[in-house]
């Protein structure tokens, strides 16, 4: 029996494709774009904040995605011009398709890696082959968790910048508490409108939101 049925088998194929895709949409929005990124930092805001559920995660998370979507515009409009487009219009196979789709991604991954994080998957590969390759020629089996490492360490190096002026505020708030006397009071409860306070006043989100954006730029 023929798999390709009155011309039917390039349909199935894009089926067959298309539901691969939305398996791992989820893991390459993760591993692949900016979203680890900025959804930590707000994690790490919040917590700064004090603030427990306020904003919801469904909340910052569907900020951050949209976000990822703002940051990850230009790549994704390459995708849809040298991969997507040609592929729909019949010009390319589906093995050249995932190559040209590949591509400004992995572009995109290469900018935001360090070089430690890159050396350190090759030397963990065991792979010989790697060392004299060039950042655009490896594979996505290196590139994908170098980019992941690199975007968990900038994450937690902005958090700990986040935390540092909140910081201060409890410190302030907790000294003056106990030189008053007042020890049975928590801090927290005092020291929280005031963090709340700075950071309307800084307009907290939209200076976070510019500085993420702008470190990928």
């Amino acid at each position: 029996m023929e798999i390709i049925i009155n011309g039917e088998g390039s349909d199935v194929i894009n089926i067959i494709m298309v539901l691969t895709l939305i398996t791992v949409a989820p893991f390459m929005l993760l591993m692949m774009t900016c979203f680890a990124r900025i959804v930590i930092v707000f994690s790490f805001i919040r917590n700064a904040l004090g603030l427990q559920q306020t904003p919801p995660n469904q909340v910052l998370i569907g900020l951050a995605l949209f976000i990822t979507f703002f940051v990850m515009a230009p790549v994704f409009s390459q995708i849809n011009d040298t991969a997507i487009q040609p592929y729909n219009e019949g010009q390319i196979e589906t093995q050249e398709f995932l190559e040209r789709a590949s591509v400004p991604l992995k572009q995109f991954m290469l900018r935001q890696t360090t070089t430690n994080e890159v050396d350190l998957f090759k030397s963990l590969s065991q792979r010989t082959d790697l060392e004299d390759m060039s950042p655009e020629e490896l594979p996505m089996s290196i590139v994908v968790p170098a980019f992941a490492t690199s975007e968990l360490k900038r994450a937690f190096l902005i958090g700990f910048l986040l935390f540092i002026p909140f910081l201060v505020i409890d410190l302030i708030v907790a000294s003056t508490l106990m030189s008053m006397g007042m020890i049975m009071l928590p801090p927290v409860m005092i020291s929280l409108p005031f963090k709340i306070m700075l950071f309307v006043v800084v307009d907290g989100w939209g200076l976070l939101i510019r500085t993420l954006v702008m470190t990928y730029n």
